[in-house]
């Protein structure tokens, strides 16, 4: 890159930062008030900090509520909902599961910790989902199908799911995705830990395939501080992965037996409680992220060699991380 390039990119720099405040500038910061306070408070009070109490129930329903998902359970991070839900699905040792070449590591980690194998992707650099083009073109190179499974010709493994992934809360086609994908009978976990607040055709992320996910780190659009969730409409599904979500003790009043191995990923309550406030403001957030949106449009209306990332047809993104494309330069 020549001096000139990198004084013009410092100079949009400067220009950012006049948007977004004063360095440092954060991806994204929680914001916490008088009602997030009151309910940790509130959940201290009653003495209920761990894996159970009435916050974690509020909170299953409040999400259930926004996504317009039958079924919800709580957990400690995205990574643990994507680990319950491969689970549940049946991927099981070398198994391979596809998941985008742009991803977040979280969804690797997912596929190695069921011993199954990571199975990159192309994206599309119109949308950062998967390039649904390729995608046909590409399984019907490597798959045999066979006694209903897909088989990668290659490997000899079965393709067992697909991890489609929101990348900073945008959405593609899922709809058609989803559609190449059931053909070979590979299953779908939606990574929508981005994607909390964000739609496709109207309907929310997480909620076309067999299972969603999401995140409320403490980065993302609400906050539990630490912790995920898992949606789908199917009681079979949520009933399992919410007993592994414990750790899988059959119900008897004072008999401890285990029926198979349980994980212990359960959200505590205290984290539910200051969801439950949270995602009482997921409207005002969404609302200020479109507003920063247009001011950053604003601001770099003249610039020809840089790019705000725009949701993508009949979609509508909750715009979590802000996402600007470079071009022009040389490296």
């Amino acid at each position: 890159m020549t001096s000139n390039e990198r004084n013009d990119i410092l100079r949009i720099y400067n220009k950012i930062v006049s948007v977004a405040g004063k360095p440092p500038v954060h991806l994204h910061e929680p914001k916490l008030n008088k009602k997030d306070i009151f309910n940790i408070n509130s959940c201290i009070k009653s003495g209920y900090i761990s894996s159970d109490g009435k916050f974690i129930n509020q909170f299953e329903k409040k999400i259930c509520s926004l996504t317009k998902s039958k079924y919800s359970v709580a957990v400690v991070n995205g990574t643990s909902a994507l680990h319950l839900s491969l689970r549940v699905i049946g991927v099981k040792k070398n198994d391979e599961v596809l998941l985008p070449s742009l991803n977040f590591i979280a969804a690797a980690n997912s596929i190695i910790y069921c011993d199954a194998i990571p199975h990159f992707i192309e994206i599309s650099e119109k949308t950062l989902f998967i390039d649904e083009i390729k995608l046909k073109k590409y399984l019907e190179k490597i798959i045999i199908k066979k006694k209903n499974y897909a088989i990668n010709k290659k490997t000899g493994r079965i393709i067992r799911a697909a991890i489609p992934i929101y990348t900073f809360g945008h959405m593609g086609n899922i709809v058609s995705i989803i559609n190449i994908l059931k053909s070979y009978n590979i299953r779908i976990v939606e990574d929508a830990a981005e994607a909390l607040g964000s739609f496709y055709n109207k309907k929310h992320a997480g909620t076309f395939g067999d299972i969603g996910i999401l995140s409320f780190n403490g980065n993302k659009i609400i906050s539990t501080g630490g912790g995920g969730a898992i949606i789908t409409d199917k009681k079979n599904l949520a009933d399992k992965i919410r007993h592994i979500s414990k750790v899988s003790k059959k119900k008897h009043l004072w008999k401890f037996n285990f029926d198979q191995l349980g994980f212990n990923y359960r959200l505590p309550n205290l984290n539910a409680a200051l969801g439950c406030s949270q995602i009482d403001k997921i409207q005002h957030f969404l609302k200020k992220k479109r507003e920063l949106r247009d001011k950053y449009l604003k601001v770099l209306s003249n610039e020809k060699n840089i790019e705000l990332f725009l949701e993508n047809k009949n979609s509508k993104s909750n715009y979590w991380l802000h996402t600007m494309i470079i071009k022009g330069y040389s490296n």
